[in-house]
């Protein structure tokens, strides 16, 4: 069974050991924790590229107990030259999940390491090269790393949409069937485009060489994305959204991001907390406030320049005092709601020196739009599917338009001074397992490394799976499954360590600097400790 990792000098918590131990080794050179964040950034989108890479989103919450977290959005827009008729045009009554015409967006992930640098090295004394924080991603390229067990089974999973996107099969069907588990994984044109990164600067992902070689590759194969788009793109600095919560102050990422879904589910939640963790009670007072709150998000949550009210107006004490009075406390209500799908990583560090890092990197679906760009061997996203080519929709595409984004880190002020960082993989998951952890953590005195492990529930669509139905690890006690279905819920039990309910960590900083971290069992990660 996993232990809490205790240590004083510095940790990391990823989804991947070798991310973790990347962003360790540049704690150890002295590195601050948003350095050990980017050089565990860089690595994982080499070791674990069906979840996030060069061709994503990523966001960050940067802080220091006792003042508000720098929020920073590297997430892109759509392209200049993609309109509503430009799909329909092409015979589209959606836009494609898969494949070229899916890749619409720019990456932003890039520049938001950049920023994080330009953060760190203005504010925290930042002194590390970007050339020594992309150094073990670049290794790791070049030489190759294990398969992970969760890259051949989605492969295996995902193969019968994804073998003839261009690109996919020449990387992750090699020999006609999907990388085996344990073998070694060499991504020789990645390790030359993080080189040129390393050697160039990361702007040149943007307005370079890099960018001329991707944006070509792109147009050849049918996306809507030019070199013009990648010029204008930066990543910016945002002020996180922010609530107190039974005495604690949590702080997520504003919109497009559905954090504010995370916010609500835990407002909601401890107005009304449950005698213990993990009862009936718990478990049904979330998923009810989880559907209070992911009703606002299906209805409001978009780009913030098109939201008809802005995300604050919702977390003042009157409208969390409404929505209330919207949840069933005896009964389930009906559901589903229009599910939001994604696939990620989160990662943690915090370094001896009290500056803590939540953050999140992306490509949406696993492999993203499922395309490997010839020139650099980048998988690219396809988080443009969020958009929709209704009029009406709210998150209706329209040229240079940020989309919808599931993931969103987070973190939180706990009322005794400790500083929490916490998140996960998993679309519409993601803001029920957040819930899961603080509420467990914080609200009902669980160990930090239990209120990960413990099992987890899931309302709404899974990987490869339709029905949006309430499912739960079988390692609940049957007398909890049994109730919630006394109460009218449609409840599915599954595995004991499902990987679709995400892949969850949290590192806590206590005011001592006892570093507390937790990693989840479901991943192939680790905390990584000194």
């Amino acid at each position: 069974m996993l232990q809490t990792t205790r240590s004083y000098r510095g940790m990391v918590t990823a989804p991947h050991h070798l991310a973790a131990q990347a962003g360790l080794s540049v704690l150890s050179e002295g590195g601050n924790a948003i350095e050990a964040m980017i050089a565990a950034a860089a690595t994982i989108a080499v070791v674990y590229p069906h979840m996030n890479g060069l061709g994503g989103d990523g966001f960050w919450l940067i802080g220091r107990a006792g003042a508000p977290p720098i929020g920073i959005q590297a997430c892109g827009r759509s392209a200049l030259g993609a309109d509503r008729n430009w799909y329909r045009e092409r015979g589209c009554a959606a836009i494609p999940a898969r494949g070229p015409l899916s890749t619409l967006t720019v990456a932003g992930t890039v520049d938001g390491w950049q920023r994080a640098q330009n953060v760190s090295r203005q504010q925290y004394g930042g002194r590390l090269p970007m050339s020594r924080l992309l150094q073990d991603a670049i290794r790791y390229a070049w030489e190759g790393v294990p398969v992970p067990r969760t890259i051949h089974h989605s492969a295996n999973l995902k193969r019968a949409e994804l073998e003839n996107v261009p690109g996919f099969a020449d990387v992750y069907l090699p020999e006609g069937k999907p990388l085996a588990a344990g073998a070694k994984f060499r991504q020789p044109r990645v390790a030359d485009a993080l080189a040129r990164l390393s050697q160039a600067g990361l702007s040149d992902f943007y307005r370079g060489d890099l960018a001329r070689s991707m944006a070509s590759d792109l147009e050849k194969l049918g996306s809507p994305l030019r070199l013009a788009d990648f010029e204008r793109y930066r990543a910016t600095t945002v002020t996180p959204l922010s609530l107190e919560v039974a005495g604690h102050t949590l702080f997520n990422l504003p919109p497009p991001t559905q954090g504010l879904a995370s916010l609500l589910i835990l407002a909601l939640y401890a107005r009304r907390l449950a005698d213990k963790a993990d009862g009936v009670d718990h478990l049904h007072r979330l998923v009810e406030c989880t559907k209070a709150a992911f009703r606002i998000r299906n209805r409001y949550v978009t780009d913030p320049d098109y939201m008809e009210r802005a995300a604050t107006d919702f977390l003042t004490d009157e409208q969390i005092a409404a929505l209330d009075k919207t949840i069933s406390h005896e009964r389930a209500d009906p559901w589903p709601e229009p599910p939001k799908q994604g696939d990620t990583v989160w990662l943690a560090a915090a370094d001896r020196n009290g500056l803590s890092v939540s953050f999140i990197q992306s490509i949406f679906w696993e492999y993203g739009s499922g395309v490997v760009l010839p020139g650099t061997g980048i998988t690219w996203q396809n988080r443009g599917t969020s958009y929709s080519l209704n009029d009406n929709d709210p998150n209706r595409l329209d040229p240079g338009r940020l989309p919808f984004h599931t993931i969103q880190p987070a973190m939180a002020q706990l009322r005794d001074g400790r500083l929490m960082s916490y998140g996960t993989m998993g679309g519409e998951g993601q803001p029920q397992t957040q819930a899961a952890i603080f509420s467990r953590y914080a609200l009902h005195g669980s160990e930090l490394q239990n209120a990960v492990t413990a099992p987890r529930w899931l309302l709404g669509r899974t990987w490869g799976e339709e029905s949006t139905n309430l499912k739960i690890e079988s390692r609940f006690d049957v007398s909890v499954i049994e109730g919630l279905r006394r109460l009218g819920h449609d409840v599915q039990s599954v595995g004991a360590f499902e990987e679709f309910m995400g892949h969850a960590g949290a590192i806590v900083r206590h005011p001592d600097g006892l570093l507390e971290g937790a990693s989840d069992p479901r991943s192939d990660g680790t905390v990584a400790a000194r």
